[in-house]
């Protein structure tokens, strides 16, 4: 099965050569138009029927916060594991209560409201 491009959604089309070491240069207009520079990731995406998506890797920005919160989880459930419990199965039902209805997308960036 091949792999359908919708050409209303090209903005751009360039071609390189393999060198004999499998080595190719990402053309300028390309290495232009994603903002890439030298040093910089880039991700390749194989789709089905052989076609690959290549685009600039986005970095991940690490929350300090997050990071010493969850050092501090860690170390607490290390030195105080009789600390950890099972959540009782009433308290389940009241959240199941509570969020009922409520769709939520996982992949849904989240917003600042």
């Amino acid at each position: 099965m091949a792999t359908q491009i919708n050409l209303a959604d090209v903005s751009l089309r360039a071609e390189s050569r393999l060198t004999e070491r499998s080595q190719t240069t990402i053309p300028a207009a390309i290495r232009d138009a994603l903002h890439l520079k030298p040093g910089e990731y880039i991700e390749y995406t194989l789709l089905s029927g052989g076609k690959v998506i290549m685009s600039r890797k986005q970095e991940e920005q690490d929350d300090p916060i997050v990071s010493q919160f969850l050092t501090f989880l860690e170390n607490d459930m290390k030195n105080n594991p009789q600390n950890i419990h099972q959540v009782p199965v009433a308290f389940w039902a009241g959240i199941n209560a509570l969020t009922a209805g409520v769709e939520v997308d996982l992949d849904e960036p989240l917003t600042d409201d």
